[in-house]
């Protein structure tokens, strides 16, 4: 394999993708932010406060075991990496202890996120509580809906709550609400963006702040078996558990596989699959892969996981398939559904439906993945209590039945 090159460039390039495509009014924001995450990135003080809260605080490093029933009935190894077990319940809170870290080296008294299936919202306002921060958190009306517990969380954490009415009511209009508020308030307000998407220097920033994953997870691998895994397989909606966990493992002999949502299927356009159904454009700033029309507008995404339902992807996963490093499948509703329910009889852990995309494609590919003798690595990128009422909802609405 040859070696990656370090990425993003001086301009946050990743190859043709990022950059920063924003109003002029946010250029001097951005500017401050690459200048403080810089200089915070060379601080040993600072990296030594976000281990800290990530040990004491956040509950890392997380376990890594192998799930000795879904490999014995798959018929080859299986290892889950247990992001699931993180203060708040998902990967989120190890981006937003970052970020509220170096808001408060800059001084800022206001924090603002957006959120699509909430755990980046009460990740955000965890952290802001911590530190005693004022947290507004924009999210689609759709998904304060049917992510009710967690917008109930968010408000007890002392967040104040925006439902976002315009578009298509899901996370891609909550990023521009967000986006208008911080062009509005720049001067106190710390926009903390939920996954490796945005201008630059977002992506590569939400990337080293998750590579905790893959470093912890590259390390107990390690240990554990003495070689690597064949295959590492992660949820993409925006990307930021699977470039946490790719990332480290870039120039190693694995297989990356980015697994998206194929909602009700491809074929109905009722999907979140971006880079399967790849065309390039700008979106939130940067210019990545986006689900569009023929004129270059963006297409609403469907997807019964409300963290997978975004129109875009981050660029550095656009680089990652341009290049060929990373493989992007997708995952229907109902394949994920199936998932969901396998590992919580397998093995007693009930994933975010998020996660459950990434099981799915592991027993869809169980035939291939066993002739090959693979060692497969997944990432269990958040745990399933918020998507309990949303599953059964679901199935009591369309089938009456546990999908089988």
């Amino acid at each position: 394999m040859g070696k990656m090159k370090l990425m993003p460039d001086a301009h946050g390039r990743f190859g043709p993708f990022g950059g920063q495509y924003v109003p002029e009014t946010l250029m001097p924001a951005l500017d401050e932010l690459s200048a403080a995450y810089h200089q915070a990135k060379t601080d040993k003080s600072f990296h030594e406060e976000w281990m800290a809260l990530l040990k004491d605080y956040v509950g890392r490093p997380t376990p890594l075991r192998q799930a000795f029933r879904m490999s014995e009935k798959l018929g080859f190894p299986v290892y889950l990496k247990r992001e699931d077990l993180n203060h708040t319940g998902a990967h989120k809170i190890n981006n937003t202890m970052g970020q509220i870290l170096l808001a408060r080296r800059m001084g800022k008294t206001r924090i603002i996120a957006e959120t699509g299936a909430g755990q980046h919202g009460v990740a955000t306002a965890t952290a802001a509580a911590l530190f005693g921060l004022k947290a507004e958190i924009y999210m689609g009306a759709e998904d304060v809906e049917r992510q009710a517990l967690n917008v109930y969380r968010m408000r007890l954490l002392g967040a104040e709550v925006h439902s976002v009415h315009s578009g298509t009511s899901t996370l891609k209009d909550a990023t521009n609400e967000a986006i208008r508020d911080w062009v509005t308030n720049v001067r106190d307000t710390f926009y903390v963006i939920g996954s490796v998407v945005g201008p630059h220097p977002y992506p590569m920033m939400v990337r080293d702040f998750q590579s905790i994953i893959g470093i912890e997870a590259r390390r107990q691998f390690r240990q554990l078996t003495s070689g690597f895994p064949t295959h590492i397989v992660a949820p993409v909606g925006g990307g930021s558990n699977s470039m946490g966990i790719f990332y480290p493992f870039r120039q190693d002999p694995v297989a990356l596989i980015g697994v998206e949502a194929a909602g009700e299927g491809i074929e109905t356009g009722r999907h979140a699959a971006t880079i399967t159904m790849a065309e390039r454009g700008i979106l939130h700033g940067s210019l990545s892969y986006l689900l569009q029309d023929a004129d270059g507008q963006i297409q609403p995404a469907h997807s019964i996981s409300a963290g997978l339902d975004y129109p875009g992807v981050g660029p550095e996963h656009a680089y990652f398939h341009h290049t060929g490093r990373a493989q992007y499948v997708s995952i229907t509703d109902q394949e994920a559904l199936d998932a969901f329910h396998r590992l919580a009889e397998w093995e007693g852990i009930i994933p975010a439906l998020e996660s459950a995309h990434a099981i799915a494609w592991v027993i869809k590919e169980q035939k291939v993945l066993e002739s090959a003798n693979a060692r497969v690595l997944v990432n269990l990128s958040g745990r399933g209590d918020k998507d309990v009422d949303a599953v059964l909802g679901y199935e009591e609405g369309n089938h009456g039945q546990e999908p089988h």
